[in-house]
């Protein structure tokens, strides 16, 4: 047995697992080094958590370590009460670390005229898979607002232009915090965010980019990828950074295609990839499943 077996042993304890039992995710990430692992387990069997889920990452190359824990046990304990407790463990490690309880992310969608993306994110979201809760439809168009009203949704039309656009984004950080927004996603937004917004919502906004990064930028990508010939479609779902189209990536999605594809055929095949990429990035998000690190990420999926 492992070490990481071992602690991982020591930490269940058959007699909580308790359907009723409060459920908390522990994410943290440190310069690699003995005995992580081994705090870890221990601050939770000695508080009488038990581990539900444990998986880590050891980067040999950048000499860090990623590891996400969900655990459960009891409900006197807030994520606040564990983040103080944990704190001198987290001191001596260097850990930057985070706990999470069950309450689920409020999802703020940011929609232009296509409307793909925001389809599939509310059906999932009322089937229960999304892992958020969608609370605002924000849009710079009104071409949407029937879906999102039909689900019950909030619609709000802030339009863009050139003149209006910064009093436009102070109109969104305005809806963040009223709304009290844990993450926004651009599910198809045709608008580049300003520099000091991007800032503003670091690590807690999500773009679907209709490529692999960064091929076919600009209008009518299908149009361009079928001029090239190309044999894979695919899309990519990352933070939004600064740097248009090249946040950190936390999921791809392609799928195979050949000459008989036209424009309209690979538009349909990309609209596929597209949702399918932006709903599993934003999912595990939500989970707490993605780290970020430096310019990259880590999902345990």
């Amino acid at each position: 047995m492992t070490l990481m077996e071992s602690a991982r042993a020591t930490a269940v304890r058959p007699e909580l697992k308790d359907e009723h039992a409060q459920k908390f995710v522990l994410t943290l990430s440190c310069r690699e080094q003995a005995g992580i692992v081994q705090a870890v387990t221990t601050f939770l069997f000695e508080r009488g958590f038990n581990i539900d889920e444990h998986q880590q990452f050891d980067d040999s190359l950048r000499e860090t370590l990623h590891l996400r824990t969900a655990f459960s046990g009891s409900p006197s304990y807030t994520p606040a009460m564990l983040e103080e407790e944990f704190g001198g463990i987290a001191q001596r490690f260097d850990m930057k670390f985070s706990f999470h309880d069950q309450t689920q992310q409020r999802v703020l969608v940011m929609v232009s005229k296509f409307g793909h993306c925001l389809n599939d994110l509310i059906f999932r979201w009322r089937g229960g898979s999304l892992g958020g809760e969608l609370v605002l439809v924000v849009s710079n168009h009104e071409t949407h607002r029937a879906m999102a009203e039909a689900a019950g949704l909030p619609f709000i039309h802030v339009p863009v232009t050139p003149d209006t656009k910064a009093d436009a984004e102070r109109r969104l950080l305005e809806l963040v915090d009223e709304y009290d927004v844990d993450l926004v996603v651009l599910a198809r937004y045709m608008q580049v965010l300003s520099n000091d917004l991007c800032r503003s919502l670091e690590g807690r906004a999500i773009n679907i980019h209709h490529s692999f990064l960064p091929g076919f930028k600009g209008a009518k990508p299908y149009h361009q990828a079928h001029a090239c010939g190309v044999k894979l479609i695919g899309a990519t779902a990352h933070y939004v950074t600064a740097d248009l189209d090249e946040g950190p990536i936390i999921e791809q999605e392609v799928i195979r295609v050949d000459h008989s594809y036209g424009p309209s055929a690979l538009s349909t095949v990309g609209q596929d990839a597209e949702a399918l990429a932006l709903s599993r990035a934003v999912r595990w998000h939500c989970q707490h499943r993605v780290l970020l690190d430096e310019t990259s990420t880590v999902v345990f999926r």
